[in-house]
């Protein structure tokens, strides 16, 4: 195969027509948009574009190159017209604007491999084409892989690994990293699947934009959606959100193993750090949890299921931020350190509804379950008229090293109905409230 050098736009377009490999030196500036030809590999330089950037048809190559398209539009889109969009692979490549691969239209087979991608901005809060699940629409991200076609025997394979995207000088407007397949109206899989051995990420800097207060609309930095089954979810870098329903990591799909090795923040109002719906074997966060805004909890566990969670630490500051709320059943959760939460009552997006909480360290839901809860270092609420260990449904064991505490006015440390094995080994107390409440009314 030969390789076809360029170093002018005009060049780029003729070899565009007849080569298989093109080489860019240099920035190119005033080309319309480009398509790559079936087996097509374009690799060097930077591409510069006053509206869309590139577009892969099948087997096509992205190799260090810089492709930059104003921030709302699409700077690598495919052609959903082909039936097959063979292996589409990215290496090494730095966009600004979106990176969207869908399999729509004709398209049903194809894989997609990416190593290496750094969007430095995009926003897609204009995209009006959203995964739609548990009373909310979701955003599309600055990269989104996902399978449209309602047929279930459509599956498109993946391997994403070094995504990164946005900054804090620059984050994304819309969700970061989107994977996803076809879903129905109630967020369940119902169609297409994205199959991916791996999703890693670098660092991930978002802000939906979605004015406070908005009760159906969601963004997420890294978000596996329904449809797409993740073997291992990766998250290298840290996971920052900045705005309203901000959820941080958030899993629809199903997900083998999910391991954050940096920080996870989420500092809008309503906002979550991790949220599950979907399926998850086992979750690793190997660095603090942290929100900040009012609403804006640490943990959920709404639906789906889920095997084993582990934190380092939670610590929430916002009214009605509560540090894990659980509604399902959750065989073990390990803490690691402490969690801690400094606010009092306040109100939080709750499956498309904005619902009063108070800022529980932990809360198990009526219906819920954690069949053990070991915490390595405390418990601890600093808010006023709050609980620290708020027990409706069922904790099977218990053990804290140090402490449960609430130290807010009028706020009690625990509230259990039933028994909890291991809670006499553990010290208890309050500052403004009672110690324990036994068969305390629902909150």
């Amino acid at each position: 195969m030969t390789t076809v050098r360029v170093s002018t736009a005009a060049e780029l377009l003729d070899a565009l027509r007849v080569a298989d490999d093109i080489e860019v030196d240099g920035a190119l500036s005033g080309m319309p948009m480009i398509v790559l030809r079936p087996g097509v590999s374009l690799r060097g330089g930077a591409l510069r574009f006053g509206a869309k950037g590139v577009r892969l048809t099948a087997d096509n190559r992205l190799e260090d190159i810089t492709i930059l398209v104003p921030d709302h539009e699409v700077a690598i889109g495919n052609d959903t017209s082909v039936s097959d969009l063979g292996h589409l692979i990215l290496r090494n490549v730095r966009t600004r604007g979106q990176v969207l691969l869908l399999a729509d239209g004709a398209v049903r087979a194809g894989r997609a491999e990416v190593d290496g991608l750094v969007i430095a901005s995009a926003d897609v809060r204009g995209r009006t084409r959203r995964q739609h699940g548990f009373g909310v629409d979701a955003m599309q991200g600055a990269f989104t892989l996902w399978n449209r076609q309602p047929d279930p025997a459509v599956r498109i394979t993946a391997s994403l690994t070094g995504i990164s995207a946005g900054s804090p000088e620059s984050p994304i407007r819309g969700s970061g990293v989107f994977v996803g397949g076809h879903g129905d109206w109630a967020g369940h899989t119902d169609g297409g699947v994205v199959d991916a051995d791996v999703l890693r990420t670098g660092p991930v800097v978002t802000d939906g934009g979605i004015q406070p207060g908005t009760p159906d609309l969601i963004s997420a930095g890294v978000y596996v959606v329904s449809g797409a089954e993740v073997e291992s979810v990766v998250n290298d870098g840290p996971v920052t959100t900045l705005g309203a329903n901000d959820m941080a990591l958030d899993n629809w799909g199903v997900v083998g193993s999910w391991t954050a090795r940096a920080p996870v923040e989420s500092r809008g109002p309503s906002g979550i750090g991790v949220v599950n719906f979907g399926t998850l074997r086992r979750l690793d966060l190997q660095a603090p949890l942290t929100t900040y805004g009012d609403g804006a909890r640490g943990f959920n566990v709404y639906d789906g299921s889920i095997m084993s969670a582990r934190f380092t630490s939670i610590t929430t500051h916002g009214d009605g931020a509560v540090g894990v709320q659980v509604s399902r059943d959750l065989p073990r959760l390990e803490i690691a350190d402490s969690v801690t939460t400094f606010g009092s009552g306040g109100t939080s997006l709750v499956r498309g509804q904005q619902t009063q909480l108070r800022a529980a360290a932990i809360s198990i839901q009526p219906g819920g379950r954690i069949g053990l809860l070991a915490v390595g270092g405390s418990l601890a609420t600093r808010g006023d008229q709050v609980v620290t260990l708020h027990v409706e449904g069922s904790l099977g064991a218990l053990t804290v090293r140090h402490a449960i505490t609430a130290s807010g006015v009028a706020s009690d440390a625990v509230h259990l109905r039933g028994q909890i094995a291991g809670l006499d080994n553990v010290a208890v107390a309050a500052a403004h409230g009672q110690a324990i409440v036994q068969d305390a009314p629902p909150s």
